[in-house]
């Protein structure tokens, strides 16, 4: 049952021309795990620009990922949590590891622990070994790998999930060494990652290959369909991607067919089965606690009208004594 599921999702760029890695954190991601059960209480959301209040942007306070504009994915319901210059390494690395000042809100932090099933999300520019914040620094791949390590180490999660969608992201995870990881990359060291279209009006590609086709399988799904991450993975067409994706599984123990893809990308509520709404009276002995709550009851309830009855009598006692 996947009823304490996180979700980071990161897109570390800024300026206009990288539009699509915002929509792809937005829609692709942010939008399909929210349908599929995540609350927004465990979504860690970090945008490094704003794109649908840019001055270029033909439709003000709106970002879409086809040129249909059907749906717009800056809607009322999203919750920023990290903007702007707030997205640096720094930052990242203190969400995944919880060292926050003590000023940060509770709704900044990941608040996960040893049961928690984790998908860490991020889209940006890479190479080899590397993915960049904001073009002003670098997210290394022995830094993600300390990272995870802390997090193991501190019960932070039970299985984690990481997806990186950028260029020769494969190489991002070969530092990895923590249990219970899995990794998938949408290319391999030396590859690129491409964008999937262009939309004409607002001037610039709006979505990436792999991310455009990971929201392709996810559509057909919700939050209970047994789909299983062996089934994602297979679903990747490296003649659709223009690159091949890459999965890092060494480091986890249970066979991908027998993982639903809703233990990372969903979750359902927690709910307990009782014989009655009170289960604190109607438990063991119920009929003895009833009883002696109705006696104790109606034996308050005899003092207290005694007790009116005195005052009522003083109080006219004191009345007549005024007049």
């Amino acid at each position: 049952m996947h009823n304490n599921n996180w979700a980071v999702l990161v897109c570390t760029s800024r300026f206009w021309f990288n539009y699509r890695h915002m929509a792809n954190t937005f829609l692709c991601i942010g939008m399909t795990v929210k349908r599929l059960g995540i609350p927004d209480e465990r979504i860690i959301l970090m945008l490094a620009d704003d794109m649908a209040c840019n001055a270029r942007n033909n439709y003000p306070a709106q970002v879409f990922n086809n040129e249909n504009h059907q749906l717009n994915l800056y809607g009322d319901n999203v919750e920023v949590d990290y903007r702007g210059y707030e997205v640096t390494v720094e930052n990242f690395l203190r969400v995944l590891t919880g060292h926050h000042e003590t000023a940060v809100p509770r709704s900044k932090r990941l608040l996960s622990d040893e049961g928690s099933h984790i998908l860490l999300y991020m889209t940006g520019h890479g190479g080899d070994e590397f993915l960049k914040f904001q073009d002003n620094e670098e997210l290394q791949s022995h830094d993600l790998a300390d990272a995870v390590k802390q997090m193991k180490e501190k019960h932070r999660f039970k299985e984690l999930l990481i997806m990186v969608d950028t260029c020769q992201a494969a190489t991002l995870f070969s530092q990895l060494h923590s249990p219970d990881v899995l990794a998938i990359g949408s290319s391999k060291k030396g590859e690129n990652s491409y964008s999937h279209h262009l939309d004409s009006d607002v001037g610039v590609s709006v979505v990436d290959r792999f991310t455009f086709y990971t929201l392709a399988f996810f559509e057909k799904l919700n939050m209970y369909s047994n789909a299983s991450l062996s089934s994602l993975f297979n679903s990747f067409n490296p003649s659709l991607l223009m690159s091949t994706a890459y999965y890092r599984m060494d480091l986890y123990k249970r066979p991908l067919n027998d993982v639903p893809v809703t233990n990372f990308f969903g979750s359902v509520m927690k709910t307990i089965h009782t014989d009655s709404a009170y289960p604190g009276i109607f438990g063991k002995h119920s009929h003895e606690q009833i009883e002696t709550t109705l006696g104790s009851a109606n034996s308050n309830a005899n003092q207290g009208t005694s007790k009116s009855m005195i005052n009522q009598e003083s109080g006219n006692s004191t009345l007549d004594m005024k007049i």
